[in-house]
């Protein structure tokens, strides 16, 4: 633990420098990812820029204790349980590819195909069993097939 920040203006530089260019990386991928959830319109989605500049946000905050986790992961995992807490705000799809879809699972899609999420970890990260996951997956696929 540091006291104070004198004298550590140099190591705030060099953290606030990697922050930059990790979110410049990852922002583009997290923000389509955040969009298929929000089903908001790719060139008009405010809602899923509040996802991702939340989610970044807490990413920044934790930055000095990530300890070897991968940023982008951290960063994914906030986004979607900040999604499924506030997926009541989401129910009515907005006409993007997944609106058919219920926010639950435009959350296991988006994890499970959209960023390749292992099912353990998509039902570990929403709190649901591995077997769920691959029915809600199934589920949609038949879903958006049917829809298009």
């Amino acid at each position: 633990m540091r006291e104070s920040n004198h004298g550590h203006h140099g190591e705030n530089n060099a953290r606030t420098r990697e922050f930059h260019a990790f979110a410049a990386g990852a922002s583009g991928r997290l923000l389509h990812a955040a969009t298929l959830l929000t089903t908001e319109p790719t060139h008009r989605n405010p809602l899923a820029e509040a996802l991702l500049t939340a989610a970044l946000a807490h990413t920044y905050a934790h930055w000095d204790r990530l300890r070897g986790e991968d940023p982008y992961e951290v960063t994914r995992a906030d986004l979607a349980t900040r999604f499924a807490r506030t997926a009541w705000r989401y129910h009515r799809g907005r006409g993007g590819v997944l609106s058919a879809l219920t926010p639950q699972e435009r959350l296991v899609v988006v994890l499970r195909l959209y960023e390749g999420v292992a099912e353990e970890q998509t039902g570990a990260l929403l709190g649901l069993p591995e077997e769920r996951i691959r029915a809600v997956c199934a589920r949609s696929v038949s879903a958006l097939r049917v829809a298009s």
